[in-house]
């Protein structure tokens, strides 16, 4: 059979199996009817299917004659060379060949020739899996989709580098060493698991070291979602019977029973295992898969220390006998508990695992041990061995609380280098985490609270220890996110300034408005921002010289706010004159950074993506090296990195950057702190924008609790989460919850007068209405959608003419759609809008235009083929479809149906209202009954 008679055969076989009895009959007599010999060649494959259920299941033609060779194009990839294959597929080195953008990619094909269901939606399972994922040590789903002549391909991070445990032996690494390695892996497998998704084939292999040292996680080929329905996760997993690595294997793959998380954690164990040791768990008399089963469900693992004391004794190194005394005790008991045969026993979670090893690493007592008094004094003064030398005063000074801190200000009358110390010790602690949690339990807020009840007392006689306390205090307050809060107590402390007269230390002065200035400007409030810090501009650069990185620090939040107010002249000079301050300062490299970002976000503002894009990660390499990416600074530059590839319309490297802000932000803040909830919000948007709707509208209801909480549910910023949740619904295909949202978010808008810079919400809500067949409603809407987008300076409404345009012809209405749609063709012509170009090809359509192929094929043309544009581009080809059944040829017409109907089922699964669409829009190629 040759390869392009198979690739008309293929789509039509797949869809006569998804029919039985008469429908089926009727469809092949219609194929029969265009071509005989197809026909027949259809009906003898579903005939020897009727015979031999399991014919289909085998290669439908041979495969050799479909294997991928280099130099073959994959959709918009060039094949370069073979990386390897597994029972499922292959996997390629690739290039990126439509000139959108160069990338080296991972290209993961199914094997070619396989029919087999189970295989296909294994998958489809991983693209779904992957699509939930997005972690720095996790290679990234870049992008999925089908080939012209019907290849699935999935499009990953290429990876180069060394399994873990190769990597760790070549480069001799110490065991401390290794474990950092280590718990980039757990950091990995956790976000995995925090997204339901358990992996179940984690080994050396699949964790790979790049010759930077990070750690990167592939293959979920046979990853299970815990959320996905029993009776379909069975099915599925029919297929993947055996699919794992038996020697990573825990013993409840082996038994067939429940797979959770703590799967994972056993294979980890092993991984640790032999990374520690360079030896495997088992003592195995003969390497067969019958000696590992019977290990793994049955004997006792070795003991760490012990097979490396084996090793020591066998080769003699000196290194070898250093490790056993790093793995005695603590490492062996925390490896075997990850080992136990019982899945209760291990470690509840990865991230308990991670805990357990941060605990060993630091000297602390670990939980895989028994916590006896002896055990627990021991640790202690490994730790503190210097205090405990010192005497009892000097080791309570270092249990670090907040009540001792109040205590410390109120010797610092005396000992002020001592309580600067501590104050510094505190707030880089709370800054730097800004999260409730890392205080194990302690209600850090009511500590603080405590903290300002014991100033107002025991430091009643001293105003000057007492307004520092207060500052500090404001200071933790504001990292919580508390910033109504930090004002009320800079109120007090301003009153206590004010009765110091010129007593009052400047850069106390300094530090107060800076801080006021912040938490005006993250409440909204950016013009009185202005006006109280403005006014103290002269005097904070009088200070310039004795009080450089304050100064700095007052002339950023005074840039910030001007900026958010667009004043970008005016931040671009209090932006520069703060980083030639912070320059040349003692470990200013961090705040250096800052000063980058900000100048980074105004070119960004003057459209200068490129440049803002290069100078952002010039930052973060600067914020990397000085103090690492894991704080407040590394959330605020991924998320502008987010925000600069959107609009770019690159949506991979957008998700992926908002992804790692959200990271960062949730391991430093917790859910609640209104950074985590703006990465929340922004990534619930990118995620709309390439279909996966379902962890979006996820995101989005923990972004508006947390937002209702602290802005209240009449506010503009709860106006922007309702509209998101009314636009996800319409895509979701839910109109009635869509309408009831937008509705509420149009009123928000007029009641805060801000309808004018957001009417779209107007089109969303007509479209929403015309899915329910309230024509008046969805008429009156889109009327006032149009004309408040024409009073708007230099816009104009031709995305939303063709929208509602599309919405009249969904809802039957050809005269109105006419009268919508006839209106775009006095728009000039753009290029990156796809709705204007859907339009243009609909208006040709509905008039017959006689040169509607070539007006078709231009506005495909017009159109990359990526993420952003790719409904446009499956909507003018369900367009083409109907238009080449109707007036050429049937046969052609429904495999393009049938291709762009694929494309976005794969492509975008949960975009329900798009895949009725686009059936709607082809209807005049239909299968036939």
């Amino acid at each position: 059979m040759q390869g392009d008679r198979w690739s008309r055969l293929s789509p039509l076989l797949d869809e006569l199996l998804e029919l039985t009895g008469p429908s089926r009959d009727a469809r092949l007599a219609r194929i029969a009817r265009e071509d005989g010999e197809l026909a027949a060649e259809l009906k003898k494959m579903m005939s020897l299917e009727d015979e031999r259920p399991d014919f289909l299941a085998q290669p439908l033609v041979d495969a050799n004659l479909f294997a991928p060779q280099a130099g073959q194009e994959i959709g918009p990839y060039r094949l370069v060379a073979p990386l390897g294959e597994g029972g499922m597929g292959q996997v390629w080195l690739a290039m990126r060949s439509d000139g959108l953008y160069e990338r080296r990619v991972a290209l993961k094909l199914l094997r070619p020739g396989l029919g087999d269901a189970g295989l296909r939606a294994r998958f489809t399972r991983e693209r779904q899996i992957l699509a939930r994922l997005g972690h720095a040590h996790i290679a990234r789903l870049l992008d999925a989709g089908i080939s012209q002549d019907g290849q699935p391909y999935l499009a990953l991070d290429y990876v180069r580098g060394d399994p873990i445990t190769d990597y760790a032996k070549k480069h001799g690494l110490d065991v401390r060493t290794r474990l950092h390695l280590f718990a980039q892996v757990c950091a990995a497998v956790s976000h995995a698991h925090a997204n339901l998704v358990v992996h179940r084939d984690l080994k050396p292999s699949n964790i790979l070291v790049t010759p930077a040292g990070e750690v990167c996680l592939l293959d979920f080929g046979i990853a299970k979602l815990l959320d996905q329905a029993a009776e379909e996760l069975t099915e599925i997993t029919q297929t993947d019977s055996r699919a794992f690595t038996l020697h990573y294997a825990a013993p409840e793959q082996l038994r067939r029973e429940a797979i959770t998380t703590m799967t994972d954690v056993y294979s980890l164990g092993v991984v640790l295992y032999e990374l520690l040791t360079d030896c495997i768990p088992y003592d195995l008399e003969r390497q067969t898969d019958a000696a590992w089963e019977e290990a793994i469900l049955g004997a006792e693992p070795i003991r760490p220390s012990a097979a490396v004391a084996r090793l020591a004794k066998e080769s003699g190194l000196l290194v070898d006998r250093r490790r056993v005394r790093h793995l005695s005790g603590d490492l062996d008991r925390i490896i075997l508990k990850t080992l136990d045969k019982v899945p209760e026993h291990r470690y509840p979670s990865v991230e308990a695992l991670a805990q357990d090893l941060r605990r060993y690493l630091d000297g602390q007592p670990v939980q895989a041990r028994s916590q006896s008094f002896g055990y627990r004094a021991r640790k202690y003064l490994r730790r503190h061995a210097l205090a405990v030398g010192l005497g009892g005063a000097a080791t309570a000074v270092l249990t670090i609380t907040l009540a001792i801190v109040t205590w410390q200000a109120n010797r610092a009358v005396q000992e002020a280098s001592r309580a600067q110390a501590m104050q510094d010790f505190v707030i880089a602690l709370f800054e730097n985490t800004g999260n409730a949690s890392h205080a194990q339990g302690l209600d850090v807020r009511a500590l603080l609270d405590a903290g300002v009840r014991r100033a107002d007392t025991e430091l009643a006689t001293q105003p000057q220890a007492r307004a520092e306390l207060l500052g500090l205090i404001a200071r933790l307050r504001s990292g919580l996110g508390d910033d109504r809060e930090t004002l009320r107590l800079l109120d007090r402390q301003q009153e206590i300034i004010h009765s110091l007269g010129p007593s009052a230390p400047p850069t106390l002065q300094l530090e107060a408005a800076a801080l006021r200035g912040r938490s005006l400007r993250e409440l909204g409030r950016a013009q009185d921002c202005l006006t109280a810090l403005s006014p103290l501009l002269s005097k904070a650069r009088d200070e310039a010289h004795r009080a450089p990185l304050q100064t700095a620090e007052f002339e950023s939040q005074l840039g910030r706010c001007h900026r958010q107010l667009n004043g970008r002249d005016v931040a671009r000079d209090l932006f520069g004159e703060s980083l030639k301050l912070r320059r040349g300062n003692a470990g200013s490299g961090a705040l250096e950074a800052e000063s980058q970002t900000d100048l980074a976000l105004l070119q960004l503002d003057d459209g200068q993506t490129v440049e803002g894009i290069s100078a952002l990660r010039d930052a973060l390499a600067k914020l990397r090296a000085s103090v690492g990416e894991r704080n407040a600074l590394g959330v605020d530059i991924w998320r502008s990195l987010g925000e600069a590839y959107d609009r770019q319309d690159n949506l991979v490297e957008s998700e992926a950057a908002y992804r790692q802000a959200l990271d960062i932000a949730l391991g430093r803040f917790g859910t609640q702190h209104p950074r985590t909830t703006a990465v929340q919000q922004r990534l619930a948007e990118e995620l709309a924008r390439v279909g996966k709707l379902q962890e979006a509208e996820r995101l989005l209801e923990l972004a508006e609790d947390s937002v209702g909480q602290r802005w209240g549910s009449d506010s503009l910023q709860f106006a922007e989460i309702v509209s998101l949740r009314g636009r996800l619904a319409l895509d979701r295909d839910r109109a009635a919850d869509a309408e009831t949202a937008l509705t509420e978010a149009v009123r928000l808008w007029r009641e805060h007068t801000q309808l004018s810079a957001h009417a779209w919400d107007l089109c969303w809500l007509a479209m929403a209405q015309s899915d329910q067949a309230k024509d008046a409603l969805a008429e009156s809407s889109g009327r006032e959608c149009v004309a408040v987008l024409r009073s708007k300076s230099g816009e104009h409404p031709g995305t939303a003419l063709a929208l509602l345009g599309e919405a009249a012809l969904d809802r039957g209405d050809r005269e109105r759609a006419q009268q919508w749609l006839g209106q775009v063709d006095a728009i000039p012509v753009n290029a990156r809008d796809p709705a204007v170009a859907l339009a243009r090809a609909r208006v040709a359509v509905l008039s017959d235009a006689p040169d509607t192929d070539a007006r078709l094929a231009a506005s495909l043309q017009l159109l990359p083929d990526d993420a952003a544009h790719r409904r446009g581009r499956w909507q003018l080809q369900a367009l083409q479809a109907a238009h080449t059944c109707r007036v050429e040829s049937w046969l052609i017409g429904q495999t393009l149906r049938a291709q762009a109907l694929a494309a976005a089922k794969l492509g975008e699964p949960e975009h329900l209202r798009l895949q009725r669409r686009l059936q709607r829009m082809s209807a005049d190629c239909p299968a036939a009954n």
